[in-house]
């Protein structure tokens, strides 16, 4: 099955490649929710399947076990990024094995390309937006926050600068924009994104950006830039009205 996915279809008649993004599954341990049929309905809707973090609940490795044995269900590409929550447990290195045995495309600072498309992946940081980004002042744990927030920036960048393709789809689990985080409670918008992630991606063409994480967010928005934004975490009503938004590219 793992190689199944790994071929990709052929784009659409009118040369676009349908995307179905989602984020926030939040998977646990005790199996009560399965994303089998889920994942075979998109498996018939789109041409790649996009996870943009927190796929398991706590970081375990049988979170990400149960996860891997739903992907069966899914026979198109599948390419992800990990978010907060799959960093919980201190187990990341194995959940991030067990999604590539099962076939993900698992982007952590690299780039892949599908369908004459190029998926760019971090998972992005804390850090606020605009004026009132935090700055690298004060005591070294401000600066070590900020270190990660600028680090994992520039490893967008240095993604960024692998693609060839001239389509590109930016997937992060933290937000780069404020307008798609937009109601939640404003004192916790520095902790669901950054700005820095946006100041990198507007120094490419991209086609579009996804990102999770900000549960009771805004869809949509744009980069000052202008590239486009979407906020795809579960609990974020789409046009859809199915908990992934589809978009072509």
């Amino acid at each position: 099955m793992a190689e199944q996915r790994k071929t990709a279809r052929k784009a659409n008649g009118n040369g676009k490649v349908k995307i179905a993004a989602m984020g926030d599954l939040h998977i646990q341990e005790d199996a009560q929710t399965s994303y089998r049929d889920l994942f075979g309905e998109i498996s018939r809707e789109a041409d790649v399947l996009v996870l943009t973090g927190d796929l398991t609940n706590l970081g375990k490795p049988k979170e990400a076990e149960l996860l891997a044995e739903d992907l069966r269900a899914c026979s198109i590409p599948v390419v992800a990024v990990l978010g907060n929550h799959d960093y919980e447990s201190g187990c990341v290195d194995q959940i991030a094995a067990t999604l590539r045995q099962a076939g993900v495309y698992l982007l952590d600072g690299q780039a892949t390309e599908l369908m004459e498309v190029g998926f760019v992946g971090v998972k992005g940081f804390v850090g606020g937006f605009g004026p009132r980004m935090l700055g690298s002042f004060g005591e070294p744990a401000i600066k070590a926050m900020v270190a990660e927030s600028v680090n994992e920036a520039m490893r967008l960048e240095n993604a960024m600068r692998q693609v060839r393709a001239k389509r590109t789809l930016v997937v992060l689990h933290y937000a780069p924009i404020p307008e798609t985080v937009t109601g939640e409670p404003p004192e916790i918008f520095p902790f669901l994104g950054s700005s820095r992630l946006a100041e990198t991606i507007d120094r490419f063409k991209v086609s579009a950006v996804v990102h999770g994480h900000a549960h009771r967010g805004t869809f949509e928005g744009q980069t000052p830039g202008g590239a486009k934004v979407y906020n795809v975490a579960m609990h974020i009503t789409k046009p859809t009205g199915r908990p992934y938004a589809l978009l072509e590219i």
